[in-house]
């Protein structure tokens, strides 16, 4: 892979579904299907948008160590995330997030308590795609 930063920003600019993963009390990994992250900034910062008392939420509180995958079945090729989340507190980014359409999810809107916003952080990842898989790193 030439340009990870190009290749797989690619990859999840065309993926309307994500899965985010967190780490529960027992330690063991658990995933979610999740919309399209709400914004990207190369593939290095990643953001959701999600209710605040969801599971998640508390997990991520408790353990910030993460993992996201997003995946072409079209083409079967995917990238894997690995790094941490935290939760938004910055009532500028929330805001700068919002779209009207939320309020579907969070009827109080961008300033209500159940809308929130997660920062994922990539340190690395591995690429699938052609029968072959690569490790990079995010810089």
């Amino acid at each position: 892979m030439r340009n990870p930063t190009e290749t797989i920003g690619n990859l999840i600019d065309k993926q309307s579904v994500s899965f985010i993963s967190s780490v529960d009390e027992d330690g063991f990994p658990n995933t979610k299907a999740m919309l399209a992250p709400c914004k990207r900034e190369g593939i290095k910062i990643l953001y959701w948008h999600t209710n605040s008392p969801s599971m998640r939420v508390k997990q991520y509180r408790n353990n910030p160590k993460a993992c996201v995958y997003f995946c072409d079945k079209r083409f079967f090729r995917g990238v894997m995330l690995k790094g941490s989340m935290e939760i938004v507190e910055d009532k500028k980014i929330k805001h700068a997030l919002w779209k009207d359409d939320y309020t579907m999810y969070y009827k109080d809107g961008a300033d209500g308590d159940d809308y929130t916003v997660i920062k994922f952080t990539a340190e690395n990842g591995r690429y699938y795609s052609n029968f072959h898989s690569e490790d990079f790193k995010v810089e």
